[in-house]
């Protein structure tokens, strides 16, 4: 896994990660005031931040 992650593409996954990925669990979790699942288990985990997730891309979509 060290390997790869060292490895050409991995640094420019994790270039592109920084930039496309984490800005948004950032937002969710700071400014919606995300910070625990409410409900037990995978799926209902899953399903709450799917919900998350799709506020705010209608949010974004909306501004």
């Amino acid at each position: 896994m060290r390997n790869r992650l060292k490895s050409n593409e991995g640094q420019n996954r994790r270039k592109k990660r920084t930039s496309d990925v984490e800005p948004v669990f950032g937002h969710i979790k700071s400014n919606r005031n995300f910070k625990r699942f409410t409900h037990k288990g995978i799926k209902k985990a899953e399903l709450e931040f799917g919900l998350h997730a799709l506020a705010h891309n209608l949010r974004k979509k909306v501004s």
